[in-house]
C-alpha cells in the first residue's frame, strides 16, 4: 500500500487501516525508512506487557528493550514482505 502527503505534509491513512489500528500513531524514523506504530488504547498497560518481568527495572532499560523489540518486529515484517 502506498500513499502521498498533501501540500501541508499530511498523510492520508485509509479507513480500513484506521479501523484496524486506531487513530493515533508514533512516527518511528530509521536510517532508510519511517514507520507508523499504532498507539495503544492504554499505553501504560502496553508498556507493562512489553516489559514483562522488568517491574523493578529502570525506565531506560524498559525503553531500550521495547525499542529493540519494535525494531526486531519491523525487520521480521520487512523480511516477510
Amino acid at each position: 500500500m502506498s500513499t502521498e502527503t498533501d501540500a501541508q505534509g499530511r498523510l492520508y491513512i485509509p479507513k480500513e487501516v484506521r479501523e484496524q489500528y486506531g487513530e493515533q500513531y508514533h512516527l518511528v524514523t530509521y536510517e532508510d525508512r519511517i514507520e507508523l506504530v499504532p498507539v495503544a488504547d492504554d499505553p501504560l498497560a502496553a508498556v507493562r506487557r512489553a516489559a514483562g518481568d522488568l517491574d523493578d527495572a529502570a525506565i531506560e532499560t524498559i525503553e531500550a528493550d521495547i525499542e529493540a523489540a519494535a525494531k526486531a518486529d519491523a525487520r521480521r515484517r520487512d523480511d516477510d514482505g
